[in-house]
């Protein structure tokens, strides 16, 4: 079988005879005499050959999470923000069949009550593109671990993936995933069926209390995203039509259930692979913002969309990149209503992961530079107490390791 994350090559190549729609025109473009990041690099717990960063936050608490290889095993960790740096890094799981790739990456999030909740992905047996999801919890800041535990029930060998966690308003741990269980991972391409994006919610006991579908076709290894909003939660994905268009669509968890899935806007974005570069959501109040990438004008390009009715419309795309773009964005919503945005863009050989302003009325900040480096890079974004905060993982000596930085948000 063809590695979807490989798909990416293929699908760039045939672009010019994908049909791609127009792309969508950028924002206003207002004069900017606003706040711009000033990025400087931290020191980062994460120590050793270490990979697939990612950052967490809920109200000022930010949590980093990495995977760290010794020998012939992969370790879960994860260390907290605190006022004087990083706290000292804590283990949640290890194992020697940990999945382990730049795009899909574990997590570990704080909840309402303080559990700690994580996630990770284990493989089944030699096929790399077919693992299970497993979830634990911790009561006590992550000295300790629930057992691990999928939040699928299908007996298929195949992708469950690409999770997001979330809390669920009054009660506990929410998860969407791409569930590959209606798929044939030995069928011809073409004829092996469709990913789907599914949820599950667990009560504030740790006990599952559903396990349904969201979507039944989407695209095959995009990230997923989730945000809480003042209405409930919503999720941005990338879709895919039965004509290959793969726009960036939400759905909104409101009383229980899933909204039907709406385009966040018309790229028309006609691909026959996977490109390997989902959407980042963020929400504050009924504010919403998505950023995303998309290529449907032959050249890649990165937008945000806004949204002041907690998602149910968003306005007309701001551009955010400067040319370049390989995408791989990530957003988070100020307390002023902007935003700022990460993406990459690939300069002379090497990436070079950008940080920008952008404002409701199309205003934009100069792009500030968080790093340099080689290789593809997902890098994300969080917010903490007084800060904006960046990780992502570089190759140093023929050896992966997770970087930090961070830049001062206005009093």
């Amino acid at each position: 079988m063809k590695s979807r994350f490989a798909a990416w090559s293929l699908g760039a190549a045939c672009l010019a005879i994908c049909g791609c729609g127009k792309p969508p025109a950028g924002g206003a473009k207002d004069a900017y005499s606003g706040w711009t990041p000033a990025v400087q690099p931290v020191s980062s717990p994460a120590s050793g050959t270490t990979t697939a960063p990612q950052l967490t936050n809920r109200g000022d608490r930010a949590i980093l999470s990495w995977l760290e290889t010794a020998d012939a095993r992969t370790i879960l960790k994860f260390a907290e923000r605190t006022p004087s740096g990083w706290s000292e890094p804590r283990v949640v799981a290890s194992g020697s069949d940990f999945v382990t790739n730049a795009a899909d990456v574990p997590s570990v999030r704080a909840l309402a009550d303080g559990t700690l909740a994580a996630h990770w992905n284990r493989q089944y047996g030699d096929d790399p593109e077919a693992y299970a999801l497993l979830l634990s919890w911790s009561k006590d800041g992550g000295s300790t671990w629930s057992q691990p535990a999928t939040p699928h029930h299908d007996s298929t060998k195949t992708q469950h993936g690409f999770g997001s966690l979330f809390q669920v308003p009054g009660s506990g741990l929410g998860v969407i995933w791409l569930d590959g269980r209606a798929t044939d991972p030995g069928a011809p391409d073409g004829a092996n069926g469709s990913m789907g994006l599914w949820a599950a919610v667990y009560g504030a006991d740790g006990r599952e209390v559903s396990e349904a579908p969201i979507d039944t076709r989407v695209c095959e290894c995009c990230q997923t995203s989730v945000a809480e909003t003042a209405e409930g939660v919503i999720a941005a994905y990338r879709d895919r039509s039965a004509g290959e268009v793969r726009d960036i669509y939400v759905t909104r968890l409101v009383d229980g259930g899933w909204s039907a899935p709406a385009m966040v806007h018309n790229d028309g974005w006609k691909i026959t692979g996977c490109p390997v570069n989902g959407p980042a959501v963020d929400a504050r109040g009924r504010h919403v913002a998505v950023a995303w990438f998309t290529a449907g004008a032959s050249d890649g390009e990165a937008f945000i969309a806004f949204s002041d009715d907690a998602g149910r419309t968003f306005s007309r795309p701001i551009r955010v990149d400067e040319g370049a773009c390989r995408g791989h964005l990530d957003v988070e919503l100020l307390a002023d209503g902007s935003a700022a945005v990460s993406w990459t863009e690939s300069t002379e050989g090497h990436s070079q992961v950008k940080v920008r302003r952008v404002e409701q009325n199309g205003a934009r900040s100069p792009a500030a530079s968080v790093a340099r480096v080689s290789g593809t890079e997902y890098p994300r974004l969080a917010h903490g107490q007084g800060e904006l905060l960046f990780t992502w993982s570089e190759i140093e000596n023929g050896h992966s390791r997770v970087r930090t930085a961070r830049a001062s948000l206005p009093k």
